[in-house]
């Protein structure tokens, strides 16, 4: 076993595909492909799965993994103790549901960060996405929430995946509406109040289902309703088509310009928001720091954290 190899097996993860991690370490594909099956062969363990849709890591390789990249950044220290070397670029990668507090805190964790290279990435993507990116180890942190309705399907495939949820907070829901409808200034809105107005909500994909919706709740019927992928997209479409979507409340004024404003749902529905791990993965500094950003980001909107 080598050190190179390990270099190929966290570039293969990170890429995500054995053509993709060829082309960034400059080498072929079937050397690299029998490398890791020499690697695989000699431990007695198989690392990747490997099917038509790609590759994936296996149990044993997700904890292969971890051992790895313990294993490099000993490596890197010893090199840049005595060789005077670069150390390695800091990294972190997080996959999440669409929420700005998530965003606010991935900005003050890279504004933390004391190091001349970094390589940091955030996916705001589907429920199911964020799931399997990180039992894949595509991201140390995944960001997503419980309801009495979902948490036993969720609970389950996290399971499965050997994935660990951890509570952040609790929030009641409250809806995003124009700052210029006409429910804007009740003080709590009902589900009847919103009828007449577009209901919006981020479409979850072909295998998506009502257990992995972002939205708590939902209308029993719609007659207008807008499927989106993206958050700029969600909030263009309440100011501009005066819809609404169910949310946790937390808001930032700075990234809607002030147009939109969030007012409490009548249910008695809750959002437990938290972040998952892979059981098998120890975090990398960056990650910690971006979970303490983001508990302090979520203490200053008022909420309150669940130790």
């Amino acid at each position: 076993m080598t050190l190179l190899q390990l270099k190929y097996i966290v570039k293969i993860v990170e890429c995500g595909s054995m053509n993709e991690a060829s082309h960034a370490l400059y080498v072929s594909q079937p050397a690299l492909s029998s490398s890791v099956k020499e690697l695989e062969n000699e431990l007695g363990i198989e690392i990747f799965t490997r099917s038509s849709q790609g590759i994936a890591l296996t149990v044993d390789g997700a904890e292969f993994l971890t051992y790895a990249r313990q294993v490099l950044d000993q490596a890197d220290l010893l090199e840049e103790r005595y060789k005077h070397a670069k150390p390695r670029k800091q990294l972190c990668q997080v996959s999440t549901q669409h929420y700005m507090f998530a965003v606010e805190a991935f900005v003050e964790m890279i504004n933390s960060i004391k190091s001349d290279e970094y390589e940091f990435t955030i996916r705001e993507t589907r429920t199911r996405d964020i799931i399997n990116q990180v039992a894949n180890m595509q991201s140390e942190i995944g960001i997503l929430y419980l309801s009495d309705f979902n948490k036993d399907v969720i609970g389950k495939l996290l399971r499965e995946k050997h994935l660990e949820f951890h509570p952040l907070f609790r929030a009641p829901l409250h809806v995003f509406i124009s700052r210029n409808n006409p429910l804007a200034a009740k003080k709590i809105i009902t589900m009847e109040d919103l009828k007449p107005y577009p209901f919006i909500q981020y479409e979850q994909g072909e295998e998506g289902s009502f257990y992995f919706y972002e939205e708590a709740v939902w209308p029993e019927y719609s007659p207008k309703q807008i499927n989106v992928t993206d958050r700029a997209t969600i909030l263009n479409f309440i100011i501009g088509l005066n819809g609404y979507t169910v949310c946790t409340g937390i808001d930032n004024g700075d990234l809607n310009n002030e147009k939109i404003v969030t007012v409490p749902l009548d249910s008695d529905e809750t959002m437990l928001v938290g972040w998952i791990t892979n059981e098998r993965a120890k975090l990398s500094k960056a990650a910690e720091t971006y979970l303490e950003k983001l508990k302090s980001v979520v203490a200053d909107h008022g909420y309150k954290l669940i130790n």
